[in-house]
């Protein structure tokens, strides 16, 4: 970074700006941890030594906080999938059901962009699709910061709730459903993913979302259409065709990655002889307003009471067991393929 040349490629500069304060952050965590170690150590020998109730208080804080922090930073840790460190793309589709539906979708959107903003991730809207009445049809954001998708790729899934409906006037409940895709960011420059020009079919149109009037007024908003695959991406937030389009490529390379990871994923799922757990149609998750309160993952069945929490954003406790279901599953597939090969 102290190179003459440095910010000759801001591109490239902002990727290793991006990587060092990973690398950063886990330093600074673990000289905190250290330090929080060390002030415990002293607080309990000073009890012991003085005989202090209230020191021993302290020293019990000190090491509740310890371990609090050290359970977070072990998360962190897991987090060294191929692309965990990525930023993430996150789309929302709501369910059959219409307004309602669509109203699910927009919840679950605010509780996304809350949580992100909690841990300090920038977020932008790529593509955004409002509801004839109320909330939205679709949306794709990019949540960009360091270990974003390693999080998000736990809300993956189908997402269920149960509520009072405030657009039937009889106030009789429904069931909503709305679907969570997330996928890592790949870079329109990263070679993994090959994609020949004939293979793409690329049109172009006015942006329908909000904006200023460049928006709305030119055929800046881009499509883009895999023809091998049908994938189709668009993309509407920039100001420009051009930057539309590159952004377009990014979230095609996502998907074609993403892709080529679930066929590998089925291909050991079928030599294992099982299915995949999730897939459209079986929530992962529920939400219940009424009768009672309640957000239930079934996957890790961790559960809470506190739905206006969750749905501010707080979906921490989810991530992080998911995250520990998910190690559990690997080490008992790895214990697994080592009884198979004796």
């Amino acid at each position: 970074m102290a190179a003459p040349d440095f910010w000759d490629d801001p591109d490239r500069a902002q990727k290793i700006i991006a990587e060092m304060n990973g690398i950063k952050s886990v330093v600074d965590t673990m000289k905190r941890l250290e330090s929080l170690h060390q002030d415990a150590e002293v607080a309990l020998q000073l009890a012991q030594e003085e005989d202090d109730h209230d020191l021993f208080a302290e020293a019990n804080r000190l090491a509740d906080q310890l371990k609090s922090e050290m359970d977070e930073f072990e998360l962190q840790l897991m987090l060294s999938g191929e692309y965990d460190k990525n930023n993430a793309i996150l789309e929302l589709h709501p369910g059959a059901g219409g307004t309602e539906s669509q109203d699910w979708a927009s919840m679950l959107l605010r509780m996304y962009t809350r949580w992100a903003e909690d841990h300090g991730y920038k977020v932008e809207v790529l593509d955004y699709l409002p509801g004839e009445e109320a909330g939205i049809k679709s949306v794709t954001l990019l949540v960009k910061g360091h270990n974003a998708y390693g999080y998000l790729k736990a809300e993956k899934g189908v997402h269920r709730l149960v509520r009072i409906s405030p657009f039937d006037a009889s106030g009789r409940r429904h069931t909503s459903f709305a679907s969570v895709d997330v996928i890592p960011e790949i870079a329109e420059d990263d070679d993994s993913i090959e994609i020949r020009p004939e293979e793409l079919r690329i049109d172009t149109y006015r942006s329908t979302g909000a904006g200023g009037q460049h928006v709305n007024t030119t055929d800046s908003a881009v499509r883009i259409t895999h023809i091998p695959t049908g994938i189709v991406v668009t993309c509407q937030s920039e100001r420009s065709q051009i930057q539309n389009r590159a952004r377009a490529m990014e979230i095609l390379k996502s998907r074609l990655a993403a892709r080529r990871r679930e066929e590998r994923e089925q291909e050991l799922a079928e030599l294992r002889g099982e299915q995949k757990e999730i897939a459209w149609g079986s929530q992962i998750r529920s939400y219940v307003f009424h009768p009672y309160s309640l957000v239930k993952d079934h996957r890790t069945n961790y559960e809470t009471s506190n739905t206006q929490a969750v749905m501010d954003g707080e979906i921490d406790p989810f991530i992080h067991a998911y995250l520990r279901w998910e190690l559990a599953r690997e080490q008992q597939r790895a214990n697994e393929a080592v009884r198979d090969a004796t």
